[in-house]
């Protein structure tokens, strides 16, 4: 026998690609990884659409008209014309008082008495008083802010002093001002988040727990051929998912992608990278499904969902946080997504997510290395 037959190469092709057949096999016969890659995206994306909403329309709000003028009852018109409130009319201060106490209205705006009076004093003195539900302080505030636009608006055009002067505010990357044009892309990354870090944990521990992985040592193949063929199928399912959600989202929900499908891919490509590094860690260091599923949603799906963005803005949160968000891959997912969606591709403001996220992905791909080793030694 020939002394270099005898010597293992550190890496072949062919077992790698005996590994991946084999993990694909797996893939095929097992349902629920299809559930999760395929089916949890749809119902996703159909909750963050529907169901998760930033946007207030219609919303339930009383206008006291207590002057008779003109122009009362054309700022009551103007009230009444848009289209983010319902408005109830009443003449009694009264009776709003007591609607907002049964919580049939959410606030309400008086027009004085001296409502001509005021329009001349206005700036210095307020032209209508806009009472609101304190009890709900985010409704709260969009009631006193729609309230407050509009009359501001109807002042800006109808007054003596202001005659012919009117304003419109202009909103750049979301001119509809519709939350699902920031909220899908945003759900897009917890998905795939949870698909990266969920079922790339279950890996390894599943080789555990089916005495599977000994059996695997014993033959020739190297752990860096173990990692590489275990994820790759997984990473070509995860990228399918992101397809199809993708196409969810602008077919379906028609929220426009500014940017171009290469650069999508790639940075979801990117993103994979610390997503399946981080269940394959969870997986190495865990050995048992169950116990890897919880710290797959514990260390993977709540950072994601709490602290990348996606719902609540990062500049709002204390400094610590602010701080723990940097090592948190789905918050610059969240960020790309948002700008490729919304702005395009822009690279100067791409760039440094993909490099944070690839930082992350290899720390997280040398890690669970340095403990498979290890674990197998």
């Amino acid at each position: 026998m020939k002394k270099s037959a005898l010597i293992q190469r550190p890496f072949d092709r062919q077992r790698l690609g005996a590994l991946v057949r084999k993990e694909t096999l797996q893939i095929l016969h097992d349902p629920s990884v299809f559930m999760i890659a395929v089916l949890l995206p749809v119902l996703l994306l159909l909750l963050f659409a529907d169901a998760v909403s930033l946007d207030i329309r219609h919303l339930p709000m009383g206008v006291v008209l207590q002057s008779d003028s003109p122009a009362a009852h054309s700022l009551a018109a103007a009230l009444s014309a848009t289209p983010y409130l319902q408005v109830h009319p009443w003449r009694y201060r009264r009776q709003a008082d007591d609607a907002l106490l049964a919580s049939r209205v959410r606030g309400y705006v008086v027009l004085p008495e001296d409502f001509d009076r005021r329009l001349v004093t206005y700036p210095m003195h307020p032209i209508v008083e806009i009472v609101s539900d304190g009890s709900q302080p985010n409704t709260a505030n969009f009631a006193a802010s729609y309230a407050s636009q509009i009359v501001t608006s109807w002042w800006l055009t109808n007054s003596a002093a202001q005659q012919g002067l009117s304003w419109q505010p202009r909103f750049w990357f979301n001119e509809e001002v519709e939350s699902r044009r920031f909220l899908l892309p945003g759900a897009l990354a917890i998905v795939m988040t949870i698909i990266g870090t969920l079922l790339s944990a279950l890996l390894v521990a599943r080789e555990w727990e089916r005495g599977t992985m000994e059996a695997l040592m014993a033959t020739p193949v190297s752990v860096f051929e173990i990692l590489l063929g275990k994820l790759l199928p997984y990473f070509v399912l995860a990228m399918l998912a992101m397809l199809i959600g993708v196409g969810l989202t602008v077919f379906v929900f028609n929220v426009p992608l500014r940017g171009s499908l290469l650069a999508l891919l790639l940075l979801t490509a990117v993103f994979l990278l610390p997503a399946l590094g981080q269940g394959l860690l969870i997986s190495v260091v865990s050995k048992n499904q169950f116990v890897a599923a919880q710290m797959a949603l514990l260390s993977g799906y709540l950072p994601a969902f709490m602290l990348s963005g996606f719902l609540f803005e990062i500049d709002s949160m204390p400094w610590p946080i602010r701080m723990l968000t940097h090592i948190v891959a789905a918050r610059y997912f969240v960020d790309a997504l948002q700008t490729l969606f919304l702005t395009g591709d822009v690279w100067p403001l791409l760039r440094p997510d993909m490099l944070a996220m690839l930082v992350l992905g290899l720390f997280f791909f040398l890690m669970a290395r340095r403990k498979l080793h290890k674990t197998l030694e």
